[in-house]
This record gives C-alpha cells, sequence and structure tokens, in this order.
C-alpha cells in the first residue's frame, strides 16, 4: 500500500518520501512503483518520460526523523497493527512540523485513537486508499472526533487532485468498506469451514452470480488473512456482535502463517503463480 500511495503521489506532481525502517523494504517499494509504471507504459497510459519524471519525484529514506522533517502531509501505511500505528504517530507528531497533517492509511483502526497520542488531533484523519492503489479510485475520508472542517475539506481536495473518488466517512469501526465487505468474506469462510461448498465452487458463485470480479476466498488472499483477521477482531471489539467474530477457520489459518499471497499460501497456492489458479493442498 505505501509504494502504491507514493506512486500516485509522485505521479500527479508531488515531491514525495518514501519511509521505512527496512532498506531492504525501500528497495522492494521502488522496484514495484517502476513494474507498474512499465505496466502502464505497456498499456499506453504513460510514456517513458512520465515515468523517469514520476520516479525522480520519490526519495526513498529510512529514517522518520528525516523523511517527515519538513513536509505538508504524512500518510502511514503500516501493518494493520494498533500498537506499531501508535508509536508511529508519536513519532510523527514529534517530527513533524507544527502544520503537517497526518494522516492513516487504516482500514479499521479508530481515527480518534491514533489522534489521541498526538497534540494535534485536529490535523489527524483516514485515507484509506483501495488496493492497488494506482488502479482503484475510491479513498475512503475517515474523519476522527476531532478532525478539524478545514483539514476535512483540504484531504478531500487534494484527493481529487490525485485522480481519486473521496467518500467521507465518520469514525466507526470499519468505516464502510470493511464493515460490509468483511463480515462477507467472513461469512465465505464459514460456508468453507461448515463443507457447504469448496473454495472454488464459493468463488465461482460470487463471481459469476453475483459479478464480483474476484471470489471471497480469492480477496481475502489478496487482502492478506492477518489483515482480514485483524479488523474483524475490530469489529468484534467495537460492536460486540456475534456476527463479527471471525470464523475458527481463519484464526487458524492465520496461526499457521497461510496469510495468502504474502505468504505463498492461503485459500490457494501461490508457489507458482500469484493468481488464484491452484487450491491450497488443504482444500483439495
Amino acid at each position: 500500500m505505501g509504494n502504491g500511495i507514493a506512486h500516485v503521489f509522485a505521479q500527479k506532481g508531488y515531491s514525495v518520501n518514501l519511509v521505512d525502517v527496512s532498506s531492504e523494504a525501500l528497495k522492494k517499494g521502488l522496484a514495484t512503483i517502476e513494474k507498474n509504471l512499465d505496466r502502464m507504459i505497456a498499456k499506453d497510459k504513460i510514456d517513458e518520460t512520465q515515468k523517469s519524471d514520476t520516479l525522480s519525484r520519490i526519495a526513498a529514506i529510512d529514517s522518520i526523523k528525516q523523511g517527515v522533517s519538513d513536509v505538508d502531509l504524512v500518510v502511514e501505511a503500516a501493518t494493520e497493527n494498533l500498537n506499531i500505528k501508535l508509536k508511529i504517530f508519536e513519532d510523527l507528531d514529534l517530527y513533524s512540523p507544527e502544520q503537517t497533517i497526518l494522516a492513516t492509511n487504516t482500514s479499521s483502526i479508530s481515527i480518534t485513537k491514533i489522534a489521541a497520542v498526538t497534540k494535534r488531533p485536529g490535523q489527524v484523519i483516514g485515507m484509506h486508499f483501495m488496493n492497488p492503489v494506482p488502479v482503484m479510485k475510491l479513498i475512503e475520508i475517515i474523519r476522527g472526533y476531532s478532525t478539524s472542517d478545514e483539514v476535512t475539506t483540504q484531504i478531500m481536495d487534494l484527493s481529487k487532485s490525485l485522480d481519486k473518488v473521496p467518500v467521507e466517512v465518520n469514525d466507526y469501526p470499519g468505516f464502510v468498506a470493511n464493515r460490509i465487505l468483511m463480515p462477507m468474506i467472513n461469512e465465505a469462510i464459514y460456508t468453507l469451514y461448515e463443507g457447504v461448498a469448496g473454495v472454488s465452487e464459493i468463488d465461482t458463485v460470487m463471481k459469476l452470480g453475483m459479478a464480483h470480479p474476484m471470489g471471497p476466498l480469492q480477496l481475502a488472499d489478496f487482502i492478506g488473512l492477518d489483515v482480514c483477521l485483524s479488523i474483524l477482531n475490530v469489529l468484534f471489539e467495537g460492536f460486540g456482535q456475534p456476527k463479527y467474530a471471525p470464523c475458527p477457520l481463519l484464526v487458524n489459518m492465520v496461526t499457521a502463517g497461510k496469510l495468502g499471497i504474502k505468504s505463498g499460501e492461503g485459500f490457494y497456492d501461490y508457489s507458482s503463480s500469484r493468481k488464484a489458479e491452484t487450491l491450497s493442498a488443504q482444500f483439495l
């Protein structure tokens, strides 16, 4: 998500610091951006000059302090872990200029809770990009309890400058996208868990019957089963309703390290292809 966000901002003319504590992650991120730009060239969406200009606007930096010392906006895109995000926002608040807006790409964690560890809660907001960022048009703009009208308007306008479609929502567990999506994915996993149908059968029904571009189990692999579990836990804890309780099969798969594409196996086996073409041996 981080490299996709950096890609989109840089392509639209913004100077970007791509920040990660891992030098290897930075190299991988830059390589992914270049590969995605090459894909756009192959589709005649950009030319070589636009690719070169985009890459020239991105600086890879392995220090938060250095990376945010002179910026107008930060978009945090760390893993969906509350403690990690709170520590990052404490650092962002400490090292960035007073006027800097601090945004988070969280897909479910409370903006209000994140803002509370800063001295600028009015300048903390959610920018939930969809994956893959260069392709997907939507950005959920999430107002925390204290997010100011001015900051919200600025981020809505900025999102439009990226050629995205911003939708303003309020700060409740899962916001809109994942409050609706994750129970569907969870129900698909329950349908598999209870033996109603197999992996490919469930995905085929939803693709051909409901016109979904990919089935819910394939989508879960794409998102990351650990991320799905984290979001469902946020929903379950936030609302206290049984319908949000993660399926035991999902819990077991995450515990076993079967996280989807990122680990090479989830509901499908990705050892030979990143496409969902081969079922995991567990579900044959």
